[in-house]
């Protein structure tokens, strides 16, 4: 007898917090429940697959390519295992493979050939969780965990990276504000998102007037 919608959501999500139990800070199953929120308050004013939306949100992140010697097809296919494990709808599992294999930022500079309302939504629920004072928690968390400094004005951000170079850049993680952070409010795709995009780039702005004073040791 095949799985409910909400045993496939259970399952999933048993899954997802096993395997992710040992996993760097900003990438671990707190991430991929913040995003499933954004997903579900996103999806609230849009047009789609919601269990589509629901295992791609919670998949997107089940071996992240940064974290497996920049192996971009290991997570698409650890997704497609799974769900082939629990008897997911082939239709459903290739387009959740479709979502994690082209929902991430890359550097900003390259195209996609796949499109559809389901990757638009979690792409923006991903990137809400890259801004405000979470995204600040998880830059510097990652800034740690790579052991890079926090800030050098001799190094300046890079601002026309391709995917290559932005996948190995090692550069401070105040400069990844300038090449990924701060240009995600305008790749938003939802009209809520760019919305929740909006208050959270603002953070994020604020929080680097005030490192920049204190950096200088003004009053």
């Amino acid at each position: 007898m095949p799985m409910t919608e909400k045993e496939i959501i259970d399952s999933t999500v048993n899954f997802v917090k096993v395997t992710l139990q040992h996993a760097e800070g900003g990438h671990d199953w707190w991430h991929i429940e913040r995003v499933w929120k954004n997903a579900n308050t996103i999806a609230q004013s849009e047009n789609v697959n919601l269990l589509v939306v629901t295992l791609a949100a919670l998949l997107h992140d089940i071996a992240d390519a940064k974290f497996n010697n920049g192996d971009e097809e290991i997570g698409p296919v650890k997704a497609r295992q799974f769900l082939q494990d629990i008897d997911v709808p082939a239709d459903i599992i290739e387009h959740v493979e479709n979502i994690i294999r082209n929902i991430s930022f890359k550097g900003g500079n390259f195209t996609t050939s796949f499109n559809s309302p389901e990757l638009a939504l979690v792409q923006d629920a991903d990137r809400l969780d890259a801004l405000g004072a979470i995204g600040i928690a998880r830059a510097f968390n990652y800034g740690g965990f790579k052991n890079r400094e926090i800030y050098n004005p001799l190094i300046k951000p890079d601002l026309g990276m391709n995917k290559e170079t932005y996948k190995s850049n090692s550069a401070p993680t105040i400069n990844h504000f300038y090449e990924k952070l701060l240009l995600l409010k305008g790749k938003m795709n939802t009209a809520t998102g760019k919305k929740m995009a909006e208050q959270r780039h603002l953070f994020m702005q604020s929080f680097l007037d005030q490192f920049y004073k204190e950096w200088e040791g003004e009053k």
